[in-house]
């Protein structure tokens, strides 16, 4: 699975699962990419996009922690084997992940 990031000046940053043996210690591409784009001083996303062959949607921990840098980012999910002419299903995390929470707000 991949993923990327888009932010609100228009720099890309990727990421890929980190798999481990003790599956709550793997790593999803969604968050790698938000926390590259972190690393390099980013955090205002504006897109998140998530490829896989078969059903590209964030899991739950992924919805709340992309939440937490903007519930409004539009969320495209890519299913790398649809039909050519086919474009991506697109959404907005709000739609995702209703009633999200953050601890500062």
């Amino acid at each position: 699975m991949g993923a990327a990031v888009q932010t609100t000046d228009g720099e890309i940053f990727t990421g890929c699962n980190v798999e481990n043996s003790s599956y709550g210690m793997t790593i999803c591409a969604e968050r790698v990419a938000a926390c590259t784009a972190v690393a390099a001083g980013h955090r205002n996303i504006d897109i998140v996009c998530v490829s896989l062959d078969g059903s590209p949607v964030p899991c739950g921990a992924c919805r709340q922690f992309l939440h937490e840098f903007n519930a409004g980012m539009v969320v495209i999910m890519d299913d790398i084997n649809r039909a050519p002419d086919t474009p991506p299903e697109c959404t907005r995390l709000s739609d995702l992940l209703p009633r999200g929470f953050r601890l500062d707000a």
